[in-house]
């Protein structure tokens, strides 16, 4: 279900805006921006709810970071690289 809303851009932003899209297409083109924009705010909340989650010691990758990547990448033959 589609709601009608009310938004006020500056005129130069909707003159590029029909630029690129065509006044038919201003809503589709803006809906899909919205939904890009709140996917983005998603994900960032998703990585900021992690921070401070993983010990900042004991992994195995602690004395020699290049080497367990190396060695994560290469240890599984269903691996392309």
């Amino acid at each position: 279900m589609a709601m009608r809303v009310h938004i006020t851009l500056e005129d130069k932003l909707v003159r590029e805006l029909d630029r690129r899209v065509g006044n038919r297409r201003r809503s589709s083109f803006i809906a899909s921006a919205v939904a890009h924009a709140l996917d983005d705010e998603h994900r960032w909340e998703l990585i900021e709810s992690t921070l401070g989650t993983i010990q900042n010691g004991g992994h195995a990758w602690d004395d020699d970071p290049e080497g367990w990547v190396h060695a994560q990448r290469h240890g599984d033959a269903r691996r392309v690289g």
